[in-house]
């Protein structure tokens, strides 16, 4: 493997690519049908994103980024970047005139998602063919396709921001495959200042991309101009976009949840001193590797003295009891020891494959090839490491891992295709399947042998049967809409649906940055009923509502007492300042605030 395959501009995948994403896309347009035809998005951010756009498209301001129907009249100045709403609304006003905004709104959600898998694949297919061949190119699409977790953030309706990231790792590590130092380093810092700026969940992942280039400079000086394009574009734009995003708030109040004027110094020091080690010319690598550490120390101490709080976790200021019920239940932000075991199983072994294959592309390599691949290893490693600290990140390790696991199959597909005997066969196309699955079926080996150990229960009955779609906010709408429009203290998973199909208000949601009000609807739901009646009012609020069939209601049963707000509502004995008001909207239930003073009514 010493010839240079980069240079190669034959048979190129694309077609190849395209028939299967157009295959894949009508499965899972198929397989989500009765998701669209309901508009059930697949989470709450998936529904306030929409709200966010339709904000935007109504006349928000391009800078004003609240939400006023959230914790009403000051709202929620959410942590969301203007980037992801762009392509949406812009698919939204295209499709208007032809189909209606209503139309045009389901159209853009089924269809953005699939355009990012798209161009993933796309990107993907193209680095694994440069490297290899057209088969090991469609074997790394499948590679990624089945990776735990990737597709189930670009499924039809997943408009929030997560494909565009897995997308922009994809971008960044073809990037650093190209042969030009200065446009490659660009476009792959470029590529994580976009990443970043949507959400800082990415910042592992630019700090792997920029030790990789590291790696690339202390192995050769004349490398060195890899991570000095690398550092000048992300920190250039992350300038530029931070300016585009915030207008004249730039100086505003910091928050650390989203890029700030201290990550932004932080970025620009470390820019400034990689430019000026790099006109120090060659040096020893311990010599290097001291100057980089020094200069991570001075950037850590500019953010410091800018921004103190930026060095903590961004959801350490959560409030304890909201950190306690709603945070530690955020499954795709825990770590991977915090999920299920089968799960645990799955991604460990998914991981522990690709870096064998990958571990192998070393070994078998020589010359330029072998030191992309030891890159690309400490890549992998990284990407591995991000996701097993957080659990949706674990997608970025699945679009570094596609190349190497793709080749592993093709290689394999070429033993099945010239096996002689039934038994060769059969084994090649094992190995294809370990490749490429190992994660599904290690994930069902671990639960046969679970079923069958003494006292084992099945998973289902850790929830009582509550099922997540239990209350189809659609066709409650239309009950919710006869009411005058008022705000309603309701779960926080219930309240995008409101405010996406509704003019009402609501007195929270599942969004950090309304830690108070959270606290404030979490504690009138779960502590003893006693102060309950004065937050509810407190807020403003003319109604409450609850599914009492869904997973956040079980869990808030968990946290409360039988004698919580919650407890007292789903058993359906509501307090006496609570009346419910029937308005045909199924499982949904809604409840009447009665003005103070007001009687009783009889029991």
């Amino acid at each position: 493997m010493t010839i240079d395959r980069r240079l190669r501009e034959d048979a190129r995948p694309t077609l190849t690519v395209l028939l299967l994403w157009a295959m894949l896309s009508a499965a899972l347009v198929v397989f989500s049908w009765s998701n669209i035809g309901k508009s059930d998005f697949p989470g709450p951010d998936d529904v306030l994103r929409l709200v966010q756009v339709r904000d935007l498209l109504d006349g928000q301001g391009w800078w004003d980024l609240h939400q006023y129907r959230i914790d009403p009249p000051d709202g929620v100045l959410m942590h969301w970047s203007r980037l992801v709403d762009v392509p949406i609304a812009l698919v939204i006003l295209l499709l208007t005139p032809l189909m209606g905004q209503a139309n045009a709104e389901l159209a853009t959600a089924v269809a953005v998602p699939l355009l990012i898998l798209f161009a993933l694949l796309q990107v993907v297919a193209r680095l694994a063919w440069r490297l290899f061949d057209r088969k090991a190119a469609l074997m790394a699409c499948l590679a990624a396709i089945f990776w735990p977790g990737l597709l189930s953030q670009l499924q039809p309706l997943r408009i929030d921001h997560h494909g565009w990231q897995i997308l922009l790792v994809a971008i960044a590590l073809w990037a650093i495959s190209w042969r030009q130092s200065h446009r490659g380093g660009a476009v792959a810092g470029l590529a994580m200042a976009v990443g970043v700026t949507i959400s800082l969940e990415l910042l592992p992942m630019a700090g792997a991309f920029g030790a990789v280039l590291g790696l690339r400079w202390a192995s050769a000086s004349r490398k060195s101009p890899w991570l000095v394009a690398y550092m000048n574009a992300l920190a250039a734009a992350l300038v530029l976009l931070f300016v585009l995003g915030h207008g004249p708030s730039i100086a505003g109040l910091v928050y650390c949840d989203a890029v700030s004027l201290p990550h932004i110094a932080f970025f620009a020091t470390c820019a400034l001193g990689t430019n000026a080690i790099a006109r120090m010319g060659p040096m020893p690598m311990f010599v290097l590797v001291a100057l980089f550490a020094g200069l991570a120390s001075l950037g850590v101490t500019v953010i410091a003295f800018t921004g103190a709080q930026c060095l903590a976790a961004p959801f350490g200021v959560l409030d304890p009891m909201v950190h306690e019920v709603w945070y530690s239940s955020v499954r795709e932000g825990m770590p991977i020891w915090r999920i299920e075991p089968d799960e645990i199983l799955a991604r460990l072994a998914q991981a522990l494959v690709a870096l064998g294959a990958t571990i192998a592309l070393c070994l078998r390599s020589r010359e330029w090839l072998r030191h992309w691949w030891v890159e690309y290893a400490l890549l992998l490693v990284m990407a591995i490491a991000a996701g097993l600290a957080t659990n949706r990140s674990f997608s970025f390790a699945g679009v570094v891992a596609a190349v190497p696991l793709g080749w592993a199959a093709a290689h394999l597909f070429e033993r099945f295709r010239q096996g002689e005997t039934t038994i060769r066969r059969v084994g090649a196309f094992a190995g294809i399947l370990l490749v490429l699955m190992p994660g599904a079926m290690a994930a069902g080996i671990a639960n046969q042998v679970q079923s069958l150990l003494p006292g084992a229960e099945a998973p289902v009955e850790e929830t009582a049967g509550l099922a997540a779609d239990s209350c189809n906010y659609s066709t409650a709408a239309p009950g919710l809409e006869g009411l005058p429009p008022s705000i309603l203290f309701a779960q926080f998973d219930v309240g995008p649906a409101i405010l996406v199909n509704t003019r009402h208000s609501v007195a929270a949601t599942g969004h950090h940055r309304a830690n108070e009000a959270m606290r404030e609807v979490l504690s009138a739901f779960v502590l003893p009923i006693d102060g309950a009646e004065a937050l509810v009012r407190q807020s403003g609020a003319r109604y409450v509502v609850l599914c009492p069939e869904m997973p956040e209601t079980y869990r808030w049963l968990q946290a409360g007492t039988s004698e919580s707000l919650v407890a007292r509502l789903t058993m359906g004995a509501p307090p006496a300042w609570l009346e419910e008001v029937d308005l045909g909207t199924g499982k949904l239930k809604v409840w009447r605030v009665r003005p103070d003073g007001s009687p009783a009514p009889d029991r």
